[in-house]
Order: structure tokens, then C-alpha cells, then sequence
């Protein structure tokens, strides 16, 4: 076998893996300084990731560490996956699966319908069974040359990933499209939404099929590891980029990002895009609020709303002296 087909690209995705944690390092601090009223269970959420990737971050080091090192001029490095190659499937859809179903509640608050966000749901829970049973078929065969194996349980895992991120993608483009005002502090807010629901929802998507074409085109090498073991962080900074951008829209459309007040810019613009306190994939334009006031607790969770701020002119008071005469 050729070794450099086997831990270049092993040690290539370790390096992706290390660079990735390190952003979300920056991220998550960020996040837990900048929006301290989140949902609770969001704010675990996050928690629940960030060690998550904290201890994937770690495995896939000695992924790369236990070859190289441990096992160097031993026969066996080339002949067996590392030990713990198992948990990377288990990994990467103990991360996927969560933020797909955290997507899917999201589009059913934006879009008050089951027959969206449920597609979405059974996909990644397809996505959750494929991955485990990769993991434990790899944990089984051990073998670098009986890869070929793990074809059916790999391509299981990352279509139906695949496709739950398409779909996430597609309903959130089309449901924040519907929900254009005609005022240009919105428009233009809801574009940048658009513009990121792109960027980031279709990146692992790309990763997802570039490491199933690798893996089922290039059997006996390890070039979809480069793609693979960058895959998880991918899709947690995807998150956290998107609850984060919330204080740019803030900025964008002239609101403070600690509270509810509105700028006089926003004001002559008629239009505000209140996001402070929430996840930038809720969009609720029925619900409004008086610009004084600040939201309570409960509305945290209710998303982007859309309020529309109508000043009244009224006729001056005539003058008192012009009246006498």
C-alpha cells in the first residue's frame, strides 16, 4: 500500500480538524459573551457541542498520532485502521444529527408546518442510524483492505445527510423569500440571511458528497478522510456562525445589540429587524412590540420579528394670536 495515500490524507485532515476547533473556540466565546438571554436549552446546546468537538478534537490527534508514532516501521500501521478511527462516524452524527434537528424545529416555528421540518427529521435520524452502524461495522472489520465493506452503511450516512442538508437549505431560502416587506433595511437583512442559509448549509453539504464520492471512487486509499475528519466542526461552526451573525444584522439595520431600542435611521427607514435575543432562523412577522418596550423572557424563542415603526404627524397648533385676530 502507499503510505502516502494512506496518512497523508489522514494527517491532512487532522490539520482541517485542529484549524476548525480553533475557530470554534472564538466562536463559542463570542456567543456565550454576546447573547447571555439565549433559550437556555440553546445555550447547552452549544455547551453540548463544544465538548463534544473538544474530545473529537483530541481522538482525532492520536488518530494520526498512534500510526505515525506509536507504530512507526511496524507492518501493522498500514495493515489496520487506527483504534479509535471507530468513533468518528459515532462522532460526527452525535454533532450532525442534533443541529439537522435543531434546523428542523427552527423552519417549523418560521414556517408552521409539519410537512417541511418532518422530511428533515427522518433524514437525519437515517443519517444517526448510518453513522452508528458505520462505526460499529468499522470498530468489526478493523482492516484497512476490507474497506470496501463499508460502502452500504457509509452511503446510508451521508445521503441521508446529505439530503437533510439540502432540504434545510432549500425551505429556509424559500421561506425567508416569502418574507420580503418592501422596506430596505429588511429586504436587505433578510438577503444576508439568505446569502449565509447558502453559504453554510450547502459547505457541508459539498464535504458530505465530496467524502462519499472519495470513499466509494478511491477504495483503497484514505483521501476522504481529508474530507471526513473535518466534517463534524464543519457543520458546528456552520452553527454557530449563524447564531452569531445575529449582532451584524443588529448592526445592519441600525438596532442596539443589547436591547430593543430603535435608531432614528431605523426609524426613517420605517422598518426595524429586531434580533437581539434570538436565533437568526426565525422570522415571525406577525408578531409585533412596542419599540419602547423590551421583551420579556418568553419570547426568546420566537424568532426574527419584523416590526414596523409608523410615526404620526400632526398639524401645528394654530397660533394663538392669529386666532384672536
Amino acid at each position: 500500500m502507499n503510505v502516502q495515500l494512506i496518512f497523508g490524507p489522514i494527517l491532512i485532515g487532522v490539520f482541517f480538524n485542529m484549524i476548525l476547533y480553533g475557530v470554534l473556540c472564538v466562536q463559542s466565546y463570542f456567543y456565550y459573551q454576546t447573547y447571555k438571554r439565549d433559550a437556555s436549552w440553546i445555550r447547552y446546546l452549544v455547551l453540548y457541542l463544544f465538548i463534544i468537538e473538544t474530545i473529537n478534537t483530541g481522538i482525532d490527534m492520536f488518530i494520526a498520532y498512534e500510526p505515525l508514532i506509536l507504530r512507526f516501521g511496524n507492518p501493522d500501521a498500514l495493515k489496520y485502521f487506527p483504534t479509535l478511527f471507530a468513533s468518528e462516524p459515532l462522532i460526527i452524527v452525535a454533532v450532525s444529527t442534533p443541529i439537522q434537528l435543531f434546523f428542523a424545529w427552527r423552519i417549523k416555528v418560521l414556517t408552521k408546518s409539519n410537512w417541511i421540518a418532518g422530511p428533515i427529521i427522518v433524514f437525519g435520524i437515517i443519517s444517526l442510524a448510518g453513522g452508528i452502524w458505520t462505526g460499529v461495522k468499522l470498530a468489526i472489520i478493523k482492516d484497512f483492505i476490507r474497506k470496501p465493506e463499508l460502502h452500504i452503511p457509509a452511503l446510508v450516512w451521508f445521503l441521508s445527510s446529505c439530503i437533510s442538508d439540502v432540504l434545510i437549505t432549500g425551505s429556509l431560502v424559500f421561506s425567508l423569500s416569502r418574507r420580503r416587506t418592501g422596506y430596505v433595511a429588511t429586504d436587505d437583512a433578510i438577503s444576508k440571511i439568505i446569502r449565509m442559509t447558502v453559504q453554510t448549509g450547502m459547505l457541508t453539504a459539498v464535504f458530505a458528497i465530496g467524502d462519499v464520492i472519495f470513499f466509494m471512487t478511491m477504495e483503497h486509499t484514505a483521501l476522504n478522510f481529508v474530507w471526513d475528519l473535518a466534517l463534524s466542526k464543519l457543520y458546528t461552526n456552520c452553527l454557530m456562525a449563524t447564531l452569531n451573525a445575529r449582532a451584524a444584522l443588529n448592526e445592519k439595520v441600525g438596532t442596539s445589540s443589547h436591547g430593543n431600542r430603535i435608531s432614528a435611521a431605523a426609524r426613517r427607514q420605517i422598518d426595524t429587524f429586531e434580533s437581539s435575543h434570538m436565533p437568526v432562523y426565525e422570522l415571525d412577522a406577525q408578531k409585533t412590540f412596542d419599540a419602547s418596550s423590551s421583551y420579556p423572557r418568553g419570547d426568546v424563542e420566537i424568532g426574527i420579528t419584523v416590526t414596523k415603526v409608523v410615526e404620526r404627524m400632526e398639524d401645528p397648533r394654530p397660533n394663538v394670536r392669529e386666532t384672536t385676530q
